[in-house]
């Protein structure tokens, strides 16, 4: 029903308007007494074989939804009653920022994708953290945290400790993210002394605490071996938790929608089907020539449980979707979960 009925009104739309009504109707929907718990009832898969301990924390299924989607941490409560297995949300930055100037966000039906240039646009840490503290489950929390777009590079470093230690006690990961496409001169504090001095600064800040929360590195679809071979010597002289693949892509290879429409839509972020492929080279390179040293979460491309599939025999961990949900609906999780079962 999702894509026959559901799917062609919303695709009426803008993707950035449907994405906020999406938010406010789920919001309210679950308001209403009982549903909540029918809902969850119906979408979620409950089954001791889909339960994993990963980096130290238990999830009750491997499907989660990826940074970008919930980034002000106002439906981790409704996607848990989705059946998701964890909700990584954010990016997050210090203080709250408009990001880039609509439009930022383009769907390409013909190629099951997305671009988009939001330019880590949220509302900040302090309130992320009120949101955060109307917590009603247990599902697992990661927290997704970047710089503010006017904190030059080298202050970078004290946006990522700023959102590490005020999230600390909210969340229970988190994903470093210097990876997005979207923000000006984010790609330079993937060099790999910059890198390794953000990283090993919040691991010391880590490490003094009670109880230290796993920290995890989002790289990019478009490293080249080598840059990837540099991110397996970073996780293991930072010894951070595990690696997040992938970002979105700049690359275009292999569309199929219109090269003019993809011109006028300009610069962005690539996700979905269109990077599927790619992101499952990533990871399987990681896993293959790391000796699968350190947890891999899985992103790119995953509509149904044959791309979890390939993403986890290529080493990944966990997975999360976006774009899948956007294309394939809300009961996604409840999908893959059910296939990953046979």
């Amino acid at each position: 029903m999702y894509k026959s009925v559901f799917r062609p009104l919303f695709f009426m739309l803008s993707p950035e308007t449907i994405h906020h009504l999406v938010v406010l109707g789920l919001r309210i929907f679950f308001k209403i007494p009982g549903l909540a718990t029918v809902v969850s009832r119906i979408a979620t898969v409950s089954n001791k074989n889909l339960e994993k301990v990963v980096f130290g924390l238990k999830f009750r299924n491997p499907i989660g939804i990826a940074a970008g989607f919930d980034k002000q941490a106002m439906m981790y409560n409704q996607l848990a009653n989705l059946g998701f297995g964890f909700v990584e949300i954010g990016t997050i930055t210090p203080k709250g920022q408009p990001g880039n100037p609509q439009p930022r966000l383009f769907r390409l039906p013909k190629d099951n994708s997305l671009i988009n240039r939001m330019g880590f646009n949220n509302i900040g840490v302090a309130e992320v953290i009120e949101n955060l503290k109307n917590r009603k489950t247990d599902i697992i929390i990661g927290g997704n945290i970047g710089k503010n777009t006017a904190t030059p590079n080298n202050k970078a470093v004290n946006d990522y400790v700023y959102c590490f230690e005020n999230l600390f006690d909210y969340v229970d990961y988190f994903v470093v993210n210097v990876s997005c496409p979207n923000i000006t001169d984010l790609k330079e504090l993937q060099d790999q002394k910059k890198l390794i001095n953000i990283l090993n600064d919040l691991q010391k800040i880590n490490k003094l605490k009670q109880n230290p929360k796993p920290i995890l590195l989002k790289v990019s679809p478009d490293l080249n071996n080598k840059q990837l071979d540099e991110v397996i010597e970073i996780v293991s002289k930072t010894k951070i938790d595990g690696v997040v693949a992938t970002n979105t892509s700049v690359t275009r290879n292999n569309l199929f929608t219109n090269k003019k429409i993809i011109e006028q839509i300009g610069n962005g972020g690539l996700s979905g089907k269109a990077i599927r492929e790619r992101a499952t080279e990533v990871i399987r390179y990681l896993a293959q020539e790391s000796g699968k040293a350190f947890p891999i979460i899985g992103v790119g491309g995953i509509f149904t449980a044959e791309d979890a599939t390939e993403k986890f025999e290529a080493g990944a961990d966990l997975v999360q979707v976006y774009t899948g949900f956007v294309y394939e609906g809300p009961f996604i999780a409840r999908k893959i979960n059910k296939a990953l079962l046979f």
